[in-house]
């Protein structure tokens, strides 16, 4: 009990830090009365949609709350188990709503930085992403403490009956998750397509151009998809990895120490987190390799922090018999640091594979799709075995040649280790959409050129972040969703030869699983497609219709683009969360728990593959058209750039809506088949 205050310290320093730096931010000057303006309708837009979002989310969290009470007077699971599936829904969506709050408030702040200096801009977007990391972090590991102390009081002491109950309560955090990034990735994505396919191509107008009646509506799209939907979706990975940890500690035999020792590395990754925000600095007129390595300074000292302290963590807590945990942490934090980089790499169109791919629009947009698929396809392989490397390492040094569970505790902690930082992490990811709203903002109010090119320049290196945070976050859903799949086998209590794969029910729940990633990915897809095309005909409608938009003497109707989002995006983002969180009961019922150990199993191993494909595609295509924006193959308005833009819209459902979302997929279903286990093996058909 005294060590877990310890846990409840961290949260809370994380919320304080987060309080405080937000206040920080709310201080500097939002600049001119444009300015303000044009981050008006864009807050409001944002605010608009994540309350309807979270009313129609509402319904679906009673009803299934509803049912859980049900489940529970049958004796199926604990009481605890739907109040806390609805809290966690509460909490997931409470981060994601304050990061989103203080993204649309930092946006015109960092314009009116950049009017400065490139460093006073970059200290405005980080310190926001800083608030989005510490806030997700800090109700997070809040969530798992007061959790713990009320099972703790509960169950007198019993830690094979907290971890049991503690086990089910990533469930709501996984719902939400997919309903934010889901619906905000169909909005962002639907308003960026018919911007771009109608502004860029066909009318021949900047992006972010006022002219432009979608651009609002694509800047609202990147706080509530990039934004809250990717903090609602961290958030999920993080609780996640904590909980499946913990139990499988309990299976391990590393009694109330083993459940402990996640939450302790959670709130030690806090203040290593903390302490690497304020080495992130940057000088003027940097270059974006500088203004990268002022974020992968921040990164790493926090990484170094985690891997000198955490030893001391793990001796005083396991003893040194179990000092393999050690390096199962060690393996999980290298393992998300070297797929962020390798991610970085083929994306970043400061390396080859980018620029090559620019190179390809010269031949037109064909060749430039063939070789972005290519580039993704081919960028799987070493996050693959990079992932298989950190399993096999925590697996066998944690101890798993002398004991199965031992070793899968060891996979489960390596996951925590990769999240740990996730503080500062999250914040280099989420400063990027704040840069990207800067640069419209910028555009929208006419700012003189050096405001312009500070803004593109955090831009851009905004895509290359964000695109790292997305291999970060496939990397750890990998890992936790393998952790999540151990803790349901050892929830059901298999036979071994039932989870040979000469058992039939095991290899049509592969086969399945394995399906099941792309269903979802064309369900997401399609999604996008339908609401961009309503997005495209609005914009024709307006620019035929309202005279004036061209030169400028008349507003486009902003609102109506904003509505046409926000509708479709929560009615299309139905199909693909309901497909999500019934699969594992369907087949539960049906194929019985070896078809869902199978399911998930196929599910994991395809999702990871498909989701880093579609996230490097797409992250590749997008820097390639910068790349030429930046004066290759003619620049802006050539051929080059007219197949780039092509080549980015076809990439921005794949690195903004699909890819990202198969991560929540993956850990939704392992979560859904943990919490209905009892369920599934009272009634299976086979």
């Amino acid at each position: 009990m005294n060590i877990m205050y310890l846990a409840l310290i961290g949260a809370l320093i994380a919320l304080v830090f987060a309080a405080v730096t937000a206040s920080g931010v709310m201080k500097k000057s939002e600049g001119s009365e444009k300015i303000k303006k044009i981050a008006g309708a864009i807050k409001k837009g944002a605010n608009a949609y994540l309350k309807r979002q979270y009313k129609s989310v509402a319904i679906f969290f009673i009803i299934v709350t509803i049912l859980l009470f049900i489940m529970v007077a049958f004796g199926f699971m604990s009481f605890f188990v739907p109040i806390a599936f609805f809290v966690g829904g509460v909490f997931s969506a409470m981060a994601g709503f304050i990061g989103m709050k203080i993204a649309t408030a930092a946006n015109s702040r960092t314009v009116n930085g950049a009017t400065k200096s490139l460093n006073s801009a970059l200290r405005v977007s980080f310190s926001s992403g800083a608030v989005m990391g510490m806030t997700v972090v800090g109700l997070g590991l809040l969530y798992l403490t007061i959790w713990y102390f009320i099972l703790n009081a509960y169950y007198a002491g019993d830690s094979a009956q907290i971890a049991s109950n503690m086990l089910m309560f990533g469930m709501g955090a996984s719902c939400m998750a997919l309903f934010a990034r889901v619906g905000g990735g169909i909005f962002t994505k639907a308003a960026d397509v018919g911007a771009d396919l109608v502004g860029k191509v066909e009318a021949g107008i900047p992006e972010d151009d006022p002219r432009n009646p979608a651009t609002i509506a694509d800047n609202v799209g990147d706080n509530v998809g990039d934004v809250a939907g990717m903090g609602a979706d961290l958030y999920e990975s993080y609780v996640g990895s904590i909980i499946s940890s913990g139990a499988l500690a309990i299976a391990a035999g590393l009694g109330a120490n083993g459940l402990a020792l996640p939450m302790i590395l959670a709130a030690l990754g806090i203040v290593a987190s903390v302490i690497g925000t304020f080495f992130v600095r940057t000088k003027e007129n940097a270059s974006q390799k500088s203004l990268l390595s002022a974020l992968h300074k921040g990164v790493y000292i926090a990484a170094a922090i985690v891997a000198v302290v955490s030893f001391f963590v793990v001796t005083g807590m396991l003893g040194m018999e179990n000092i393999g945990v050690y390096f199962a942490i060690i393996s999980g934090l290298v393992a998300g640091i070297v797929i962020g980089y390798y991610t970085e790499y083929v994306t970043s169109d400061h390396f080859k594979p980018t620029q090559t791919l620019a190179d390809s629009a010269v031949t037109g947009p064909a060749t430039t799709i063939i070789n972005g698929f290519a580039l993704g396809m081919k960028s799987t392989a070493i996050p693959v075995i990079v992932v298989v490397a950190s399993v096999l390492i925590s697996y066998f040094a944690s101890g798993g040649a002398n004991g199965f569970d031992v070793g899968l505790y060891g996979v489960a902690i390596s996951a925590v280790g990769m999240l740990s930082t996730l503080g500062i992490t999250l914040a280099t990811d989420a400063y990027g959409p704040v840069a990207d709203n800067a640069g419209g903002l910028a555009e929208m109010s006419g700012q003189e050129e050096i405001v312009r090119e500070r803004t593109d320049a955090l831009d851009s290196l905004g895509n290359t972040t964000a695109a790292t945070g997305k291999g970060f976050a496939i990397g750890s859903a990998a890992l936790t969703a393998l952790a999540l799949i151990a803790a349901f086998a050892d929830q059901v209590k298999l036979d071994v030869s039932n989870l040979s794969l000469l058992n039939p029910t095991l290899l049509m729940g592969i086969f399945i699983g394995a399906m099941l990633p792309f269903l979802f990915s064309a369900l997401t897809m399609s999604a996008v497609g339908t609401a961009a095309q309503k997005i495209v005909v609005e914009v024709r409608r307006q620019f035929k219709h309202i005279k004036g938009i061209m030169t400028g003497e008349a507003e486009p109707d902003y609102e109506s683009c904003v509505d046409i989002c926000t509708k479709s995006a929560l009615h299309l983002m139905l199909a693909p969360a309901i497909l999500g969180f019934v699969s594992p009961i369907i087949v539960g019922v049906v194929l019985g728990a070896s078809g869902v150990i199978g399911m998930l199993a196929g599910a994991t191993a395809s999702g990871f593959v498909l989701a880093v494909m579609m996230a490097n595609s797409g992250g590749a295509w997008d820097n390639a058209k910068k790349y030429i924006e930046g004066g290759k193959h003619g620049g802006k308005g050539s051929e080059a750039h007219k197949a780039a833009v092509v080549g980015d819209t076809v990439g921005d459902p794949f690195k903004d809506t699909s890819g990202p979302s198969i991560n929540i997929l993956i850990k939704l279903m392992s979560m859904v088949a943990v919490v209905f286990a009892s369920f599934i093996m009272s009634v299976s058909i086979l």
